[in-house]
């Protein structure tokens, strides 16, 4: 049988984009302030966060549930 493994070491579609619009405004074809320049990372981090604070209220609903 044939084994098949693959690795993704990739920037990803975030760190393609934040280095896109570095390059931009250092090169001076956007004139964004550096909040709208990096906002690809701290969206993806907002994102992650709400998601990890829905994880955890379902969580701890889950673990107070049977205690009613």
């Amino acid at each position: 049988m044939s084994e098949s493994s693959s690795n993704s070491s990739g920037l990803g579609f975030t760190g393609l984009l934040t280095g896109l619009f570095i390059g931009l405004k250092l090169t001076g074809y956007i004139t964004w302030s550096w909040w709208w320049v990096l906002s690809p990372l701290w969206i993806s981090v907002a994102v992650a966060l709400v998601i990890l604070t829905i994880l955890i209220i379902v969580g701890i609903g889950i673990l107070i549930w049977p205690l009613k």
